[in-house]
C-alpha cells in the first residue's frame, strides 16, 4: 500500500509536469497537440447541457452500429476471418486521418504478415513493436518538447535543406521492418 500511495504521488507530479510542458510548447486541443478524444468527449458534452446536440448525427450512428453489429455477427456466423467491429469503426470515424491512416497500414501489415505465413509469435512481436513505436513518438514528442518549454522558441533545432524527405524514407523502414518481423514463420 506504501508504494502504491508512492506511484500515485510520483505520477502526478510527473504527469502534472509532462501536462505543463506539452501545452506551454504546443497547446493541448491545438492542430499540433489535437485531443480527439476529449475534443468529441467536449463536443457531447456541451450538445447535452446547451441542448443543441445533433440528434440527426446520434441517430444516425445508432442505425450504422446496428447495421455493422448485424454484419458482424453474420461474419461471426459463417466463421470469416473478415470482421466488422462496431468499435474499431466508430473510432475510425471520429479520429482524424492522421491517425487513422498508420492504424490502417498496421492492420494490412497484420493481414500481409499473416498471410506471408508468419507465426503467432511474429505476430505478438510485431504488436510489441508497433507499442513500441508509439511510446517512442510520445516520449520524443514530450523529449522535444522541453527545450520549446524551457527557450520559448518553437522552432530551436536547425533547419536543414532536403531534411522533410527523411519522414517519409524512415516510416517506409518502419514499414519494412515491421513487414519482415512479423511475416517470419
Amino acid at each position: 500500500q506504501i508504494m502504491q500511495i508512492v506511484g500515485t504521488v510520483s505520477s502526478a507530479i510527473v504527469l502534472g509536469l509532462v501536462l505543463d510542458i506539452l501545452h506551454t510548447a504546443y497547446t493541448i486541443g491545438s492542430p499540433t497537440l489535437s485531443a480527439p478524444q476529449a475534443t468529441l468527449m467536449k463536443s457531447v458534452a456541451d450538445g447535452v447541457f446547451s441542448g443543441n446536440l445533433p440528434w440527426g448525427f446520434v441517430y444516425a450512428g445508432g442505425l450504422i452500429a446496428i447495421v455493422l453489429i448485424l454484419i458482424d455477427l453474420r461474419q461471426e456466423k459463417v466463421g470469416s476471418d473478415f470482421r466488422v467491429p462496431v468499435l474499431a469503426v466508430a473510432v475510425g470515424i471520429y479520429l482524424p486521418i492522421t491517425l487513422t491512416v498508420p492504424i490502417f497500414i498496421g492492420g494490412m501489415i497484420n493481414h500481409f504478415g499473416k498471410s506471408a505465413g508468419g507465426s503467432s509469435a511474429s505476430e505478438k512481436r510485431g504488436l510489441l513493436m508497433s507499442s513500441g513505436f508509439i511510446t517512442g513518438e510520445a516520449l520524443m514528442g514530450i523529449l522535444v518538447a522541453v527545450p520549446i518549454f524551457i527557450s520559448g522558441q518553437k522552432y530551436w533545432w536547425p533547419q536543414l535543406s532536403g531534411i522533410s524527405l527523411l519522414g517519409p524514407i524512415l516510416f517506409l523502414a518502419m514499414i519494412f521492418w515491421l513487414y519482415n518481423a512479423v511475416s517470419k514463420k
